[in-house]
């Protein structure tokens, strides 16, 4: 299957923001699930990638963190952050009238892929 069309109308530096963007966010939901089932300090490798990576991220958002959230929900709120910048503040920084016009070139083409692949395995 070809690459989605609409993701080429896009500037490669788009598509890249958008790409760390969404890798930030979705890692950070990530560690959210994975707390779920494992404590932060689980010696389990997944669980140790999502709190070394993510542990920077949060920090940073801190300062705008409600003290009364419970720390495992931290990553879900921070993640939101992420989801509101490519959702809204990307496409009214380059000019978009519609809100949500970018959003989420990097789950589109993740999602094509997908298709692909069961199109190829069911045939």
């Amino acid at each position: 299957m070809d690459m989605p069309t609409d993701i080429g109308a896009f500037p490669l530096w788009v598509i890249i923001i958008d790409y760390v963007l969404g890798t930030v966010m979705w890692t950070l939901f990530g560690r959210f699930a994975m707390s779920i089932f494992l404590p932060e300090d689980s010696n389990f490798f997944f669980m140790r990638f999502f709190v070394r990576v993510t542990d920077p991220i949060i920090r940073v958002f801190k300062p705008v963190t409600p003290g009364f959230l419970l720390p495992w929900l931290h990553p879900v709120y921070v993640a939101w952050f992420f989801f509101m910048i490519r959702f809204y503040l990307m496409p009214w920084l380059l000019g978009y009238s519609v809100m949500g016009m970018l959003s989420f070139p990097l789950e589109s083409e993740v999602s094509f892929m997908i298709y692909d692949l069961f199109g190829k395995i069911l045939k």
